[in-house]
């Protein structure tokens, strides 16, 4: 079969984060919070903890004890070797996030639990539209700026195709404000998530192209105090390796009383 096209130029993306700075880690300070939350409200208590992590420094005071893996083509999990597995703001960078869910499945123990929190189609919308008509108001054509993000539907179909049980998906839209685009797009580069992408520009982005997406950013989208917006979509998804303790759904036709019959109604029989 023929290699897929390659997404993500992984020299690139580790020389950004090698440069990152763990003050402009928001989001990432942001998705570990979120992470402890929901685990709280699980009744159990999880021994074997594995993060897949580009900054394990973020996660380190929150979990003790875990072990913090780099979010690699292979992942360096052991089949079988925990109890619940965090993929924590990297798969939007990944060439086959299917292959990331499914060996985050198979390092699981039956019943265990991963939970994924990556950026989603909503994330910096605003960049992507203005960047876009800029450039092609000024030199005629389009690259590729801004990774692509899944939505959310796509996203949840992710567990269900890697195998999970009780797969869940949900969105957390947040909003930070800047005081001009370029603001914005120096806070990327400091957070690691500069233009990464295999199939980029080679060359640095014309002054110009800049300054008019700039102008029309402001257009389009500033506060009244002119201060502009950027959304950031953080999808958490959540899915349990099978296990026969878990419910399971009935078998079709194994109803013991009529949906009719619950609601106090009359049930009328269609047609063949």
């Amino acid at each position: 079969m023929p290699t897929p096209p390659r997404l993500t130029d992984r020299h690139a993306l580790n020389l950004h984060r090698a440069r990152a700075d763990d003050a402009a880690l928001f989001l990432h300070e942001t998705a570990r919070d979120d992470a402890k939350d929901r685990l709280e409200m699980v009744n159990r208590a999880f021994t074997d903890v594995a993060i897949v992590t580009p900054f394990p420094q973020i996660w380190q005071s929150a979990f003790p004890g875990a072990r913090f893996i780099s979010d690699d083509e292979v992942l360096d999990l052991e089949e079988a070797s925990s109890d619940l597995v965090i993929h924590a703001m990297c798969l939007h960078w990944a060439d086959d996030p299917v292959g990331q869910m499914i060996q985050c499945r198979r390092a699981l123990r039956p019943d265990g639990l991963c939970l994924v929190l990556t950026l989603g189609g909503q994330t910096l919308h605003q960049l992507r539209a203005t960047l876009g008509q800029a450039e092609t108001e000024l030199t005629g054509g389009l690259s590729p700026r801004v990774a692509p993000m899944g939505e959310i539907r796509d996203l949840g179909a992710l567990l269900q195709r890697a195998g999970f049980a009780l797969p869940v998906a949900d969105s957390d839209p947040l909003t930070a404000s800047y005081a001009t685009p370029l603001h914005l797009m120096r806070e990327l580069r400091a957070m690691g998530e500069g233009n990464a992408l295999a199939a980029r520009l080679r060359r640095p982005t014309r002054r110009a192209v800049l300054l008019r997406a700039s102008e029309i950013y402001a257009q389009e989208f500033a506060f009244e105090d002119g201060r502009v917006p950027a959304t950031f979509e953080i999808i958490t998804l959540t899915g349990w390796a099978p296990d026969a303790s878990q419910p399971q759904p009935l078998r079709p036709g194994s109803a013991a009383q009529r949906l009719s019959d619950a609601l106090g109604t009359s049930e009328t029989p269609l047609n063949d």
